[in-house]
């Protein structure tokens, strides 16, 4: 099968598109025609090197992480699913590999795909949606409450606003101009643009905030916090001495693939409760660049790599 890998950290021309062995699928695994897989800025940080002291991984080094496809086999304990079946998934990091026409994953981390969305945007999905999912989960958002979201416009952000929604919350976010309009169309309530306001002057007493960003504003973000709130980071961890001069709580959110929670999100796309970021597809041949954009923070939207005819 054809696959895109590295074999050492580098820049994205050391990404070679190369003809390896099918993966192997062990009994509680199926076997995935990837028809798209989605593309994330975890995939230049670990392809560049700047997560090798956090991430080990043996090389050569199979990159991508979430995908959509067609079941072309399952093991022989798989129950539930069945060759044929259009499904999306996120692979556990120890395994990945979803730049490639063929993945193994285990079926707990798998759903059926939603109906209503092509193989590209259902493959831009499982990480993002399920880090959102994640993050509001640890927030324990309740009816009436208010949650500050960081990056309303991203991936993660876009979906945590219409998951706190959801939830009956009030949800503020910080955005930069040009997202300003299509973020409030998800649901905002209060859509801050960063580069023009202080959030921080502008938003008081929430109950908690979904830092998807770090660095100064997740520093900032300490005074937004009623006494007893919670602020909730995807990004770098937050300082528990700092949480207590605050008088707030932490929680760091280390995504973990589940497919009882794909399969929730399936539901939400189909019923249209939740709108997934419009996508670009490029061929997986065109990866490289593709991530010389995204390193260059001039990628818009979400992105998907094409793999297989679908």
């Amino acid at each position: 099968m054809k696959a895109m890998r590295i074999h050492h950290y580098g820049a994205a021309r050391e990404m070679t598109l190369e003809e390896i062995a099918l993966p192997h699928y062990g009994p509680g695994d199926v076997l995935i025609r990837v028809a798209a897989s989605g593309v994330n800025p975890i995939d230049w940080k670990i392809r560049s090197g700047a997560m090798a002291q956090a991430m080990h991984f043996p090389m050569p080094l199979l990159l991508g992480w979430e995908c959509a496809g067609t079941i072309d086999a399952v093991g022989h304990m798989v129950t539930g699913f069945k060759p044929g079946d259009t499904v999306f998934a996120m692979p556990e990091f120890a395994r990945g590999g979803t730049y490639a026409e063929y993945v193994a994953v285990d079926m707990t981390q798998i759903a059926l795909m939603p109906r209503t969305v092509s193989f590209s945007v259902a493959a831009t999905l499982p990480m993002t949606a399920q880090a959102a999912w994640s993050a509001i989960e640890a927030a324990d958002l309740q009816p009436g409450q208010h949650v500050l979201i960081h990056g309303g416009a991203g991936g993660v952000g876009s979906i945590a606003i219409q998951l706190a929604k959801a939830r009956g919350a009030r949800v503020s976010t910080t955005v930069s101009g040009r997202d300003v309009d299509r973020t409030r169309a998800l649901g905002a309530d209060d859509v801050i643009d960063f580069t023009r306001l202080s959030f921080a002057e502008m938003v008081r007493n929430v109950d908690a905030v979904v830092d998807t960003i770090g660095g100064a504003t997740q520093e900032a973000s300490w005074a937004t916090l009623r006494p007893g709130g919670i602020l909730v980071t995807l990004s770098q961890p937050a300082s528990g001495q700092r949480a207590q001069q605050a008088g707030v709580r932490t929680a760091q959110v280390m995504t973990q693939p589940r497919g009882e929670v794909l399969k929730e999100i399936a539901g939400l796309v189909d019923s249209g409760q939740l709108l997934p970021l419009a996508c670009h597809t490029y061929p997986l041949s065109d990866a490289a660049g593709i991530h010389e954009s995204g390193e260059a923070g001039s990628l818009v939207g979400r992105t998907a790599l094409r793999v297989t005819p679908a």
